[in-house]
């Protein structure tokens, strides 16, 4: 029986609409189905209006991961965090995001799209997918981070 293609929730504001579309096209070649939850434009948006979206699909079980992409990545990565067992990482560099995985479990890629050109936001991303959590003493840490109240 053949299995079903990965489906990635990914979101943008406006800053993060073109680099978007990008990685929308990546993860396509990639075999993984791309959710668009938006911005569909280069119109202002909010970031929040796209976080929550995403941060909601990985804190339900809905999707496994996510992606989310604004200006600098940090509201992103602000409003993502609030969610239950989600764990956004922004990431600039490939090197950055293959440790968020493999220390940090990290289920959400926040990429700071006006910092990173379309080459590295490539190469960013397919670290953080292609990367496993090494699990060991790190599962332990992120056992800390969802016993905090």
């Amino acid at each position: 029986m053949p299995t079903r293609p990965e489906r990635i929730p990914i979101g943008a504001d406006h800053a993060g609409f073109e680099l978007k579309q990008i990685l929308i096209e990546e993860l396509a070649r990639r075999g993984i189905l791309a959710e668009d939850v938006g911005t569909h434009s280069t119109d202002s948006t909010d970031y929040a209006d796209y976080a929550h979206p995403v941060a909601h699909e990985v804190e339900t079980g809905v999707a496994k991961r996510g992606i989310l992409m604004c200006g600098t990545g940090l509201g992103m990565s602000y409003a993502a965090n609030r969610h239950h067992g989600v764990r956004a990482a922004v990431a600039w560099t490939p090197e950055i995001a293959k440790l968020a995985r493999e220390h940090n479990d990290a289920n959400v890629l926040v990429l700071p799209a006006r910092f990173v050109d379309a080459d590295t936001a490539r190469a960013i991303l397919g670290a953080w997918l292609d990367t496993p959590f090494e699990g060991g003493r790190h599962a332990r840490r992120i056992a800390k981070i969802e016993d905090a109240t």
